[in-house]
């Protein structure tokens, strides 16, 4: 039987994370960047312990205004020291229950920049390393700083989005594009058992393009996440795919 991951960007303020966290394997906790602060962790890791779901921190831009979403110019110091901030009031909370943190997930723009720039890139992995060398590294296939994570020997997971639409150079389809999201179920579960399976996804002009995945992304906000994760989950298992 194969295995897959399946994650979700929590502790957001969308207050939905406990219909969310039975069909999760793993997920991403906002720590105090874009959104997020001790009494949302808190609330988000006990549901997590409850359901036996691994905990990643979700470190951004220290931007609540924009959540996360926009570049900020700040200095490689500055960027250090507000990521290394944000992981560790995740594990203060963490170590007050006796958890582990299992992994970490850059949010946002901090994301997409780090895909592709080799500085941003850098100091997230310098401090990943600097807090715990054994911390999983959730980031796109073929991105800039998987690549440094993996030379620098970092484990890490590729992640896909199991609700979002690709470009042909696997750039998310912009969400100001009317087919950004995908929304019924059955193309979602299409989507993800397509990357499977095969190892490449169709993109929006209709070409496969090769994209291995372990961890696929949910969105919390999209408008039928839960009907869409219970089927999902469902027709995976139906499938001999694992949810571990």
């Amino acid at each position: 039987m194969k295995q897959i991951d399946i994650n979700c960007d929590l502790g957001e303020g969308l207050g939905n994370e406990a219909f969310l966290m039975p069909y999760l394997s793993s997920c991403n906790i906002a720590c105090g960047g874009h959104a997020g602060d001790f009494e949302t962790m808190k609330h988000v890791v006990r549901l997590a312990k409850m359901h036996h779901v691994k905990i990643g921190a979700h470190p951004s831009f220290p931007d609540k205004e924009n959540f996360g979403r926009k570049i900020m110019q700040m200095s490689p110091s500055e960027l250090y020291n507000t990521l290394e901030d944000q992981i560790n009031a995740l594990m203060e909370v963490l170590n007050s229950m006796d958890l582990k943190l299992h992994h970490v997930k850059p949010h946002g723009a901090l994301y997409n920049l780090a895909s592709i720039d080799e500085a941003t890139a850098q100091i997230i992995v310098n401090v990943i390393k600097g807090i715990d060398k054994n911390l999983i590294l959730y980031a796109p296939y073929q991105s800039v700083i998987s690549k440094i994570a993996i030379a620098e020997g970092m484990k890490v997971l590729y992640e896909g989005f199991a609700d979002r639409n690709y470009n042909a150079d696997l750039t998310l389809v912009s969400r100001q594009n009317n087919d950004a999201i995908i929304h019924d179920s059955e193309l979602i579960f299409e989507h993800v058992f397509g990357m499977i399976s095969k190892e490449k996804v169709k993109t929006i002009s209709g070409v496969e393009v090769e994209l291995k995945v372990d961890t696929f992304c949910v969105h919390g906000d999209h408008k039928y996440v839960i009907k869409n994760l219970e089927f999902l989950t469902r027709k995976l298992e139906q499938n001999s795919i694992n949810i571990l």
